[in-house]
């Protein structure tokens, strides 16, 4: 009986490992690249607004 049991459990654990490395290589190769080229535009696109109201940086000509 405990035998059984222990191996229900090894199976779970085996299904959850599986799932945990899915979610990990999810987020390695699709998630972070997404978010790093997201946040790098985002921020290239506000100096960009930034420069088109306020002007390029420098001393005034």
């Amino acid at each position: 009986m405990e035998q059984a049991h222990n191996t229900e459990n090894d199976g779970g654990n085996d299904k959850r490992k599986r799932d945990e490395r899915r979610l990990f290589l999810f987020l390695v190769i699709f998630l972070f690249p997404i978010l790093a080229v997201a946040v790098v535009g985002g921020y290239g696109f506000i100096v960009w607004m930034s420069q088109l109201i306020l002007g390029p940086p420098g001393p005034p000509a």
